[in-house]
Order: C-alpha cells, then sequence, then structure tokens
C-alpha cells in the first residue's frame, strides 16, 4: 500500500478575541522562514492561495499563512451572531482582525498579501501600520472603486450563492483553466448569506483609501501591486494610478492574461510574477 498523498498544508483552528468578542478561526500554514500573511477575497476562503501554500521554492524560505475571516469558510461567525444586524465588513474592523490574528501567531513583521478587499486592506496596513508589516503586496489593488451593480441581489436566501458566483465569474481571466476556473467560483457558492454583499461595504464604501495613498512610506512599508489585466472591478489603470499616488519606489506589474483572481484563477502564471517579488522581500 502506497503512503497517503497528504499535501505539506497544516490546517489549524485558532482561539481569539477579536473585536471584543471571542473568535475559533481556521488558519492553514506550510513552510518556514519568514512568515507571509495571505488575505482571501470578498465572500470567498482562504483556499484562494492553495498553490503558494503548495509551492516547496516559497516555503522553503517563507511561513505562508492563510486565514479565513470570520463569517468566511471555516470561520464561524461569534456566539450571538444571529442576534446581530447584517454583517458588514469596515476598514477599522478589517485592519483590527488583520493585526490581532498577527499578533495572535507571534508573527515578528509578517509580509502582507491580499487580493482585491485584500488588495485594499494592505494598503491601509502600510499607512496604518508601517512598522508591524516588512512589506505589503496588493493583488488587484486600487484607491477605490465605484459601485457597478445592485449588492441588493447578494442577499437573496433563495439564489445567493449562485448569485455571488455568476458576478464574479465575469472577473475571471481568459488565461483561467477550466479546472481552476470552476474552483474559484466554487468558493463563492459555498459563501454564506450575506457575506459578499457585506465585504462589499469596505470594497465599495468605507475602504476608499484614495485620499490618503500619498501618506504611505515605502521606505517604511514597501508596496508590491501585481494586476490582472482582464479585470472591471480593479483595472489595470486603477493599480497604475493608486502607485502613482503613493509615489516613487512603489512596484506595479500588469499580468498578461488574468483576471481578479490570479492566485485561484491561474496559479503556476501568477507564481512566476510573485515569486520576483518575494525575492526582493527576502533579500531586504
Amino acid at each position: 500500500m502506497s503512503a497517503p498523498a497528504y499535501e505539506p498544508i497544516v490546517g489549524r483552528y485558532l482561539r481569539l478575541d477579536l473585536l471584543g468578542k471571542p473568535h475559533r478561526l481556521y488558519v492553514e500554514e506550510a513552510g518556514e522562514g519568514i512568515p507571509l500573511l495571505c488575505l482571501h477575497t470578498a465572500g470567498s476562503d482562504a483556499r484562494q492561495y492553495r498553490a503558494i501554500l503548495n509551492d516547496a521554492a516559497i516555503t522553503s524560505r517563507f511561513r505562508v499563512i492563510a486565514f479565513d475571516l470570520p463569517w468566511h469558510g471555516k470561520s464561524s461567525p461569534p456566539e450571538g451572531w444571529h442576534l446581530e444586524p447584517e454583517y458588514r465588513l469596515t476598514a477599522a474592523d478589517y485592519r483590527a482582525i488583520i493585526v490581532g490574528v498577527s499578533e495572535a501567531l507571534g508573527l515578528d513583521r509578517p509580509a502582507v498579501m491580499g487580493c482585491s478587499i485584500g488588495g485594499r486592506i494592505v494598503l491601509h496596513l502600510a499607512l496604518e501600520h508601517p512598522d508591524a508589516f516588512r512589506a505589503v503586496i496588493g493583488l488587484q489593488s486600487g484607491g477605490h472603486v465605484d459601485p457597478y451593480y445592485d449588492t441588493q441581489w447578494l442577499y437573496r436566501p433563495d439564489v445567493h450563492g449562485e448569485v455571488s458566483a455568476a458576478v464574479v465569474s465575469g472577473l475571471i481571466g481568459p488565461s483561467a483553466s477550466d479546472t481552476d476556473r470552476w474552483e474559484t467560483l466554487w468558493h463563492y457558492m459555498q459563501g454564506g448569506p450575506c457575506i459578499f454583499k457585506g465585504d462589499l461595504y469596505f470594497y465599495k464604501v468605507d475602504g476608499d483609501i484614495r485620499p490618503r495613498l500619498g501618506e504611505i512610506d515605502v521606505a517604511r512599508c514597501p508596496v508590491y501591486l501585481l494586476t490582472g489585466e482582464y479585470d472591471y472591478s480593479c483595472t489595470p489603470d486603477d493599480t497604475i494610478a493608486a502607485a502613482a499616488a503613493i509615489g516613487q519606489g512603489t512596484h506595479a506589474v500588469i499580468m498578461e492574461g488574468m483576471g481578479h483572481f490570479p492566485m485561484s484563477e491561474d496559479p503556476e502564471s501568477f507564481l512566476a510574477h510573485l515569486r520576483p517579488v518575494l525575492d526582493r522581500i527576502a533579500a531586504a
């Protein structure tokens, strides 16, 4: 009998207090070395980072950590959630969750990488907590996006999972394989009621950081931006504009063939862009 074909990823539950309440947070990690904290997109979960967690060239130098935000994936809402108003993610709460997880895990100035809402919040982290993070990597990262569809459709108990997947399906680039495309969409189909809509409150309303991008000091916290060219939610122009507003020293690359979920929809092509960035971070 052959040995089980386990991946090197270890998944565990972390108990900690966040936003004044006890939480049970699901965390996956692999590797050792410089901590790299990964943040998933709105309405999805940390499974999006499976390729990075499984890449031996990265995990030989980096301790890659990906967690499901509260209410997402395997992380349950806090006790009493059914008595609270509708879930809604704010910029202040999002920052507090990430800093709280980093502190609970005892991470020493981790690099942090996020996509979409994660790509937006890393800009907030670079601005508000530049000494807590050694670098930020923004995937599909821009200062703001104007609402371009009615988010009320995302809180329909009869269709919410299917509608969430349908909304993001057009954001996937043409280089994605059929397998990776449908795995990306499946994660959206599994999201809880109102979660995608609640995350978009940060993305489309509360997370607008355009007026303060110029305050980010890349000498204290380097900023790397990687954006897929096929994305009408965070367009290449949005990323280039954010890089210009942050100023000299910001690294921005537009990735051919990819869309809004590069690490999930086309993992191998994305890794080719990510590895040089991680080389820079390791060298620093």
